[in-house]
């Protein structure tokens, strides 16, 4: 992947406003890992139907995240797109789309995220019966796992390779299972596999609910990975979208400082924030770092940067420019 071409564009023509921010925030990443640094990528939104795996796999690939935080959704859709990317329906005018011609949609089995559809059939249930060979498998030996840790087992059986309809390298949760990356996946629950363990709960497919491990759980994965992490090297946070995936991770550092008392934790070393959200009322999504300050997750001279555009635009941009070292 030659990205060099795209780095040079934008420090030509990147310079001032949300462009300008774009420049800054990158090599403020770019700072980060020169010195030692790790950096943690949060995706929330729909990063993966959007195919953000194109550049971020090989961002993992070459060691520039280390530990990725997503919803549940784009643990999910990753695959999906891996096993069924041939079917998917673009629908370019979504905006003009009637209530009746949704109807029509939900018919054919398409369930439309913006302008893309996912195929039920060949994504969702595809997965659907590979994943449950693995909860039920778990679940009869009294073997618990994560949800990324079902989806890593998934793919290193080599079930869904025949059914690859994207080069893997394409994939970031096959890049991720490559390295072994941590994922830490809040609010699990919230996503179609989510729904669907749920659904072989109440039928007594699978027995013990705790089959797949979620929520606090995860908080303490990610508690002991940064406590080992930042007491070694600088951490980074580099969040796309809002909400639980950005939330949720961000608040260890206060965790381990205020509620478990340990008074020598690093706090966050870089913060970055792709967002469309404004500035609004309440909205964490919409938070001007600075906010953070008073939460004690980032420091009064931690590094800020927030992005005020379409992430699937920055996100690509920043990771080209990233690559091209």
């Amino acid at each position: 992947m030659n990205t060099k071409p795209v780095a040079d564009f934008i420090k030509h023509h990147y310079r001032h406003f949300n462009a300008a921010a774009l420049i800054d925030a990158a090599e403020g990443y770019q700072r980060l890992l020169k010195s030692g640094g790790r950096m943690m990528v949060t995706l929330a939104g729909a990063m993966s139907t959007a195919e953000l795996g194109l550049s971020l796999a090989e961002m993992i690939r070459r060691d520039k995240v280390h530990i990725i935080t997503c919803t549940g959704a784009n643990l999910e859709e990753d695959i999906f797109n891996l096993v069924a990317h041939d079917h998917y329906v673009r629908v370019p005018k979504y905006r003009e789309l009637s209530p009746q011609e949704e109807q029509q949609l939900l018919s054919r089995h398409l369930n439309r995220v913006t302008d893309t559809c996912i195929p039920e059939a060949e994504a969702i249930r595809r997965i659907e019966k590979a994943i449950l060979a693995e909860w039920t498998a778990a679940d009869s030996k009294g073997e618990r796992y994560f949800p990324h840790e079902f989806f890593y087992r998934l793919i290193r059986s080599g079930v869904l390779k025949p059914h690859y309809q994207i080069d893997p390298k394409d994939s970031w949760m096959v890049a991720a299972c490559e390295k072994n990356l941590p994922i830490i996946v809040p609010g699990w629950e919230d996503s179609t596999l989510g729904n669907i363990f749920a659904a072989h709960c109440i039928k007594g497919d699978v027995k013990n609910v705790h089959t797949v491990r979620t929520g606090i759980e995860y908080m303490l994965l990610l508690a002991d990975w940064y406590r080992k992490s930042a007491r070694q090297t600088p951490v980074g946070f580099f969040q796309i979208g809002g909400g639980i995936a950005g939330d949720f991770p961000i608040c260890v550092v206060p965790m381990l400082e205020q509620d478990m008392e340990i008074h020598d934790i690093p706090l966050w070393a870089y913060f970055c924030q792709i967002s469309d959200s404004t500035t609004s009322y309440g909205s964490y999504s919409g938070a001007v770092p600075n906010e953070k300050i008073t939460w004690g997750k980032l420091g009064a001279d931690t590094p800020r940067y927030i992005i005020e555009s379409d992430a699937t635009i920055v996100a690509p941009l920043i990771f080209a420019y990233l690559l091209a070292e």
